[in-house]
């Protein structure tokens, strides 16, 4: 079975509140991805896209 590529809007929602409220902590928008994206299973890319 493969992975959806689409998020649930409720995990779109939470990573988005998570970047705006943590993201600031990284030294780059991608290093904020990279921490959050095993939190929900997904790869950087995917947020990116």
């Amino acid at each position: 079975m493969s992975k959806s590529k689409k998020f649930p809007p409720q995990v779109r929602d939470c990573t988005v509140r998570m970047l705006q409220d943590h993201g600031g902590k990284y030294p780059t928008l991608w290093a904020a991805m990279e921490s959050f994206t095993p939190k929900i299973g997904r790869a950087p890319q995917t947020l990116n896209e």
